[in-house]
């Protein structure tokens, strides 16, 4: 009589996932908070602040304005003269195009509204005063 063995069942073997899971979430959670998502480099500015603001999302041509009043297109300083002719040649007849003035807060007015004034005389039909969320 012949007896055949019974094949041995043959464990696998397997890597423990659960650590590794563990550590590679607390990895994402770690860059997730620690990474700044947008930064806006260049000028210093402090922004006005406003409690309703509502985001653009269109393309957009931002002028800076810093506490002296002097425009910047870039992060490159420009003068008044100049600024009236790049804004010229970016808007292009573009009734769509949104220009943004950022001024700091500590401006004079009367140096943020020049720059406003210089935009919609160069064409700009959409001019837009950005702001900070307010507490």
């Amino acid at each position: 009589m012949l007896v055949h063995r019974k094949p041995k069942t043959r464990y696998q073997i397997q890597i423990p996932m659960t650590s590794l899971i563990d550590i590679v979430f607390m990895l994402l959670i770690y860059f997730l908070l620690t990474t700044n998502f947008m930064v806006d480099e260049g000028i210093k500015i402090k922004l006005p602040r406003a409690n309703a603001v509502a985001p653009q999302a269109q393309e957009e041509i931002t002028v800076y304005v810093d506490v002296e009043g002097q425009p910047f297109i870039q992060n490159k300083p420009i003068s008044h003269d100049q600024l009236f002719i790049v804004l010229k040649q970016k808007i292009n007849h573009q009734t769509d195009k949104l220009v943004v003035i950022k001024a700091d807060r500590a401006v004079l007015l009367d140096k943020a509204v020049k720059v406003m004034d210089i935009a919609k005389a160069a064409g700009a039909q959409r001019l837009c005063l950005a702001t900070e969320k307010g507490l």
